[in-house]
């Protein structure tokens, strides 16, 4: 390290500066990775059930009624990929897939006047559903029809509505749709994690139903799969691992349980980084919030409850794996509550147990109990382990500074935000866009 130049150092190995090191080595740089831990991940690790006791300090080892510990693969911040979401893209065009397997998640629900509802897969399910009655389920999909046709370029599809200025909420008048519907479409298909979107231009709004959409048709036939998630065996932990192996390949250094001491700058611009007395040089620095406090801002917090079941959650068709969503709306919240529920079918737990987390945006002075909505879903929990994380956003001039930090990550169940923040920075980096088509990597690349 000491006297070596490089192109961009990167510190921290969360899941945002691991696919940033695959990609920018991809690219041809060269680029060190450091982080002051001895694995992969940082806050987004996936953790084995003794490391779990440890981290959330309880002092004792787990119950042996719990299993083996090594079984056990749980994810400090859970989310799920869409099957044709840009993080799968990102996937496919680094060949990253090449480290993972991954399996479908069994449903997709949404928490609606008090039951929990499956969101319909296939036209015969959307049928025999019971969350919209049968002249609803004709608005829903005349509306549904209108939305995966829409095509900017193409005007006869666009039926009077200007994707840049129509809001989302006069886009949906002609249909009609009952509050509960709204509700499920914003938040279940389109994903928004409150109420905004209605009053926003209604393009973003129908492009997310449309990934949607198309995300499931992919899933239910690629995958087999009865929603449009998709998730690697043995946890996430394994997705920042991956993309160092991808650097590695490429020329990327990497060296774990080794601190920052000081990020060096020269006329405003980052220029190195200092640790353990040695320096190394660089262009520019990638970094996530923690390494530079002082030039980010808190922007909120999250909660989340890691669960241990024995048994699946109720009204989940006895599902292996799920995702449940409580539209704040239904509950009188700003911020919706997320389910994530996980199990031996992926490889993170023993047979017969079941790994639950429920998380949300924090609103009031007590955030555990703004769990209770979702936990309550849950049945009998084994054992608990909440935890309350600070969100932080950069606040410095990136490209002025050559310091580009990451954001934290959120309280959502799914990818979307976190290859928006890949992408953000990719960009402001090197001037140009994540190319997102797949390809193949040549034999021996990068040797």
């Amino acid at each position: 390290m000491e006297g070596e130049s490089y192109d961009v150092i990167i510190c921290g190995t969360g899941l945002t500066e691991c696919m940033l090191s695959g990609l920018l080595s991809v690219d041809g740089l060269k680029v060190l990775h450091i982080d002051r831990n001895d694995y992969y991940g940082a806050a987004c690790a996936s953790l084995n059930l003794e490391q779990l006791y440890k981290q959330f300090g309880e002092g004792t080892a787990p119950p042996a009624e719990l299993g083996r510990p090594r079984d056990y693969n749980i994810d400090m911040i859970p989310k799920f990929l869409i099957s044709q979401g840009k993080m799968v893209k990102i996937l496919l065009h680094t060949d990253v897939t090449r480290y993972l397997e991954f399996k479908s998640v069994d449903g997709s629900y949404v928490w609606r006047d008090k039951k929990v509802y499956k969101v319909p897969a296939t036209e015969r399910e959307a049928l025999g559903s019971s969350l919209m009655g049968l002249f609803e389920k004709k608005r829903f999909k005349d509306f549904l029809e209108f939305a995966t046709q829409f095509d900017v370029a193409n005007p006869k599809t666009l039926k009077g509505v200007d994707p840049k200025k129509t809001n989302a909420r006069d886009c949906l008048k002609p249909y009609n749709l009952d509050k509960g519907t709204v509700d499920f479409v914003g938040h279940a298909m389109a994903l928004f994690t409150d109420e905004s979107w209605l009053d926003q231009p209604c393009l973003e709004f129908l492009q997310r139903v449309k990934l949607y959409a198309d995300s499931l048709s992919m899933a239910v036939y690629q995958y087999e799969g009865r929603s449009p998630y998709l998730y690697p065996l043995y946890g996430l932990g394994d997705l920042p691992q991956a993309f160092a192996r991808l650097a590695a390949i490429y020329g990327g250094t990497y060296m774990l349980q080794r601190p920052v001491d000081e990020i060096l700058f020269e006329d405003g611009k980052a220029v190195g980084v200092k640790s353990q007395g040695e320096v190394a040089k660089c262009k520019a620095v990638i970094c996530d919030p923690s390494y530079v406090p002082t030039k980010v801002k808190k922007v909120g917090q999250a909660v989340r409850c890691i669960c241990i079941l024995d048994h699946p959650i109720p009204s989940t068709d006895n599902s292996e794996s799920c995702q449940i969503i409580i539209p704040a709306p239904q509950i009188k919240r700003a911020n919706d509550i997320y389910l994530f529920c996980v199990s031996s079918a992926h490889q993170v737990a023993p047979k017969g147990k079941y790994i639950a987390i429920v998380s949300t945006t924090v609103e009031t002075k007590e955030p555990h109990k703004e769990l209770e909505a979702g936990l309550q879903l849950l049945g009998p929990i084994i054992k608990k382990f909440y935890s309350v994380n600070d969100l932080f956003e950069p606040v410095n001039d990136s490209k002025a500074e050559q310091l580009f930090i990451s954001k934290s990550y959120d309280a959502q169940s799914h990818f979307e935000s976190v290859s928006e923040d890949v992408m953000r920075i990719y960009k402001e980096f090197t001037g140009k866009d994540v190319d997102l088509t797949p390809k193949k990597t040549e034999e021996g690349a990068g040797k």
